[in-house]
């Protein structure tokens, strides 16, 4: 009797919500019949307004923005790669131009030292007493320049024929030459 009873209590709760179910639907069709009906007789020039609307419309908005940035965006990035090539063809011409200052700078320099050379040689097979001479009326850092870089024989005959405060002054300048150059 009582597996009677539960088969009963189970059926009538079964046909409780069927039936809730139903009237629920009937309720909400009538509204629903109505609404379709004013939407078939109405005819509308403008589609309706539903909650999608105002977000597409701001989509719509933030993608003209985006793309607006983007447009932006590739324009700085041309403009970028345009001063990047003017920079690197600059760079290369600052490194010709420095490559060829170096290289007129070491000629100059050759050319000096060969010039420097010549004369001290001159001054080397000159006669002592003319050299000395013409020595006494060089500056004495001048003249202690071309002195250093004589054979020490002629620069010795040389400093003898000078006036002896002439041939101080020069070799003071010669041993305080290199007083100030770095021991280590």
């Amino acid at each position: 009797m009582f597996r009677y009873r539960q088969k009963h209590v189970l059926l009538v709760v079964a046909t409780l919500l069927l039936v809730s179910g139903a009237v629920r639907v009937a309720m909400g069709l009538g509204p629903a019949l109505a609404i379709a009906q004013a939407v078939q007789t109405e005819p509308e020039e403008d589609p309706p307004a539903t909650g999608l609307d105002p977000i597409l419309a701001a989509l719509a908005a933030r993608e003209a923005r985006v793309a607006e940035r983007e447009t932006a965006l590739e324009d700085k990035l041309r403009a970028l790669a345009a001063a990047d090539e003017e920079i690197t063809r600059r760079l290369a011409d600052l490194q010709a131009a420095e490559e060829s200052l170096l290289a007129a700078l070491s000629l100059s320099e050759t050319a000096n030292d060969s010039d420097i050379s010549r004369l001290t040689a001159v001054y080397e097979s000159m006669k002592p007493a003319d050299a000395a001479n013409l020595f006494e009326q060089m500056a004495p850092e001048f003249a202690s320049g071309f002195l250093v870089r004589m054979q020490p024989e002629a620069s010795a005959a040389i400093m003898a024929g000078l006036d002896p405060q002439t041939a101080y002054s020069i070799s003071v300048i010669i041993a305080g030459r290199n007083a100030n150059a770095p021991t280590q």
